[in-house]
């Protein structure tokens, strides 16, 4: 499966549009108590990569679903909202793809 922010890849011809895609994981930033900013940001950076992954892996699962062999012209949102939570979401165009 080839995922990519781009609208087409290179040295591959899209053969069909087979519809838009999502992937959204939503996850509780667990607070620690600390006087140390550095360790508080690496932290939520952590967090957010653990879930922009889950939120890329519900993405390819949904495309699969279409029969589709890659996503073109990924967005990815991420929200951190002031009661602690993160959400990443995943948006494409689900296609299927030959090498030229």
């Amino acid at each position: 499966m080839i995922l990519t922010t781009t609208n087409s890849v290179e040295d591959y011809k899209i053969l069909e549009y087979r519809g838009i895609v999502s992937g959204t994981s939503v996850n509780a930033q667990k607070i620690k108590m600390t006087f140390n900013m550095q360790k508080h940001y690496s932290g939520i950076s952590e967090s957010i990569s653990e879930i922009k992954e889950q939120a890329f892996v519900q993405l390819k699962e949904n495309a699969e679903k279409l029969n589709a062999n890659a996503v073109v012209g990924i967005n990815v949102d991420i929200e951190l909202s002031v009661n602690n939570y993160i959400t990443v979401t995943t948006t494409g165009t689900a296609v299927s793809i030959v090498k030229r």
